[in-house]
């Protein structure tokens, strides 16, 4: 009798854990994801970035002074989209 009762025991906690552990395989999903968008997206940054740079560079022999602050403005905009990524 006794060893029936703490088989049910067992079973009872077992089938009550199975949920929680569940639970976190679905958080870990879910943070796996978002940190994998996340380096995407730094990856797309850092991409916007060395062309925005490479436009710069080229200056005032392709674009006009207003454009160039575009151009700048965008850069800037790019990095600290970059660096709120990051987390810096």
């Amino acid at each position: 009798m006794k060893t029936s009762a703490i088989i049910a025991m067992a079973a009872l906690l077992i089938s009550a854990a199975v949920p929680a552990f569940a639970l976190d395989a679905q958080e870990q999903a879910i943070c796996n994801i978002s940190a994998k968008t996340c380096l995407n997206k730094a990856d797309i940054l850092q991409k916007k970035i060395k062309k925005l740079n490479a436009e710069v560079k080229k200056g005032d022999k392709k674009y006009s002074t207003e454009e160039m602050k575009k151009l700048e403005q965008k850069l800037q905009e790019a990095i600290d989209q970059l660096d709120k990524v990051e987390g810096k």
